[in-house]
């Protein structure tokens, strides 16, 4: 079953256009961000991908637990994807060069790929829900 809400999950997440990504610091501080693009691998990884901003990177250093939610507001339908990342890629660079500030220190930004090993998926909604596992 966990497979078939994956693929589910990831047509929807497909046609919306967007996903949330939650990670924790070391000391459990939730972060939040957007992702543009989700997939599935052949060999049935997650991959999520955007211009993630630094802390999203910092926390999965310290702490490979991810979040993915994916939820459609219209229709009150999505899922809430758990599992661990093993691997963050990068796939393109900017060098953020603005010539007004050259000389102000500036961080590149980064369009990465997390590939996210998959421990759960649970049906995510407004309404009342037991975030148990459907069989």
């Amino acid at each position: 079953m966990k497979k078939e809400l994956l693929k589910k999950a990831v047509i929807l997440g497909q046609r919306l256009g967007h996903v949330f990504i939650s990670t924790a610091d070391a000391k459990s501080l939730p972060h939040l961000t957007v992702a543009a693009r989700i997939n599935l691998t052949p060999g049935g990884k997650l991959t999520v991908s955007s211009w993630f901003c630094p802390g999203t990177v910092a926390n999965l250093k310290v702490n490979p637990y991810v979040g993915v939610i994916v939820w459609d507001r219209d229709t009150d339908m999505g899922y809430q994807i758990l599992g661990k990342s093993e691997k963050v890629k990068e796939l393109a660079m900017l060098d953020g060069f603005v010539p007004k500030i050259e000389k102000k220190m500036h961080l590149p930004q980064v369009e990465r790929e997390l590939v996210i090993d998959v421990r759960k998926v649970l049906v995510f909604k407004q309404v009342p829900h037991s975030d148990l596992e459907e069989p």
